[in-house]
């Protein structure tokens, strides 16, 4: 069986590695959303360590969509070289490099995104507990084309695959979730319909960036909460998402923010197996999984096929460098 470093290749893509750094918000944008210097000095040294794929952080398709005043944005063409000076200087390091792109929905505030936040329906978001504006069928549209032109963006700009955010209680995850989206028109109710609007996002970002450039998806395969969204109905979608161009699914939960209370380390791999088990696509997991022998043992008992190392490399750089050279002793 391969193990955490073995290469894997999808979609034309080969990672020199199963390490990924998944998108985790630095918030140290320009407050037009632009990356800066701290950005470089971010991503560079944990690239240069040896991780596979690094995962951008999340990057607002519209100013009404931020969630941080700074946030990273790629929500009109001005961003494409900036980001591209990005792109490129972490692909010097052997890692290939992806960004997601999202809509917060109504995970933010007023003050943050200057309106109403908008979502699904008028009930209160878990994370500011105030109800966002109900969007309209008619508005639905212009969102699906603003996820297109981000993801032709980040193909412009010279990145390796772009990401979809469909976790942790943005926008997509509202839709899907039942304790969001109280919707009766054809966007809301039975899973089929709630799932509607991110297989929309999802078709339209495949027409926009074409059919052989890598799309991934960040699924959040479970609320976590009373009456919220199951593996079960998450593991009904997931094969639709693969039918509707996406090529590999990043594996996270919570519709109230990503790490459960007191859970021990890879806390969302039973989401991962759960999903694993339905589609053929390439799967990665993260959650609190910082011992690199039990990341390669997740990858060789066929649970994910990558792994994300999340707050392990924030402490620590050269995590993924100090992996390799454990595994290859043992």
């Amino acid at each position: 069986m391969p193990g955490l470093l073995t290469p894997l290749e999808f979609k034309g893509l080969v990672l020199r590695n199963r390490i990924v750094m998944p998108p985790m918000a630095s918030d140290v944008a320009t407050p037009e959303g632009e990356p800066t210097r701290r950005h470089y000095d971010h991503y560079l040294p944990r690239a240069r360590g040896g991780v596979g794929l690094v995962i951008v952080e999340h990057s607002y398709i519209e100013v009404r969509g931020r969630l941080t005043r700074t946030q990273l944005g790629i929500h009109h063409d001005g961003m494409v070289e900036p980001f591209r000076r990005l792109a490129d200087a972490i692909r010097e390091t052997g890692a290939r490099v992806a960004v997601q792109i999202t809509h917060a929905g109504g995970a933010t505030t007023e003050e943050v995104c200057g309106t109403r936040p908008v979502g699904p329906s008028e009930v209160p978001h878990p994370r500011t507990g105030k109800a966002p504006r109900a969007l309209g069928e008619d508005e639905l549209p212009a969102l699906v084309e603003a996820f297109a032109a981000a993801a032709r963006r980040v193909r412009m700009a010279g990145f390796d695959a772009v990401e979809i955010h469909g976790a942790h209680g943005f926008l997509l995850n509202q839709f899907l979730s039942p304790l969001t989206n109280q919707r009766r028109d054809g966007y809301g109710g039975p899973l089929e319909r709630r799932a509607r609007f991110p297989l929309e996002v999802v078709r339209a970002v495949r027409q926009a960036v074409g059919p052989d450039y890598p799309v991934m998806y960040r699924l959040g395969a479970a609320d976590n909460l009373p009456g919220g969204l199951t593996l079960e109905e998450a593991q009904a979608v997931a094969p639709r998402l693969v039918e509707a161009g996406v090529d590999l699914l990043d594996i996270s939960g919570g519709l109230g923010g990503s790490r459960p209370a007191g859970a021990p380390p890879g806390y969302f791999v039973p989401l991962a197996v759960g999903i694993k088990a339905v589609v053929k696509v390439p799967v990665v997991v993260t959650g609190g999984i910082t011992d690199p022998h039990f990341a390669d043992e997740i990858v060789r008992e066929g649970k994910a096929d990558l792994v994300g190392i999340g707050r392990a490399l924030l402490a620590d750089a050269d995590w993924a460098k100090k992996a390799i050279a454990a595994l290859a002793t043992s």
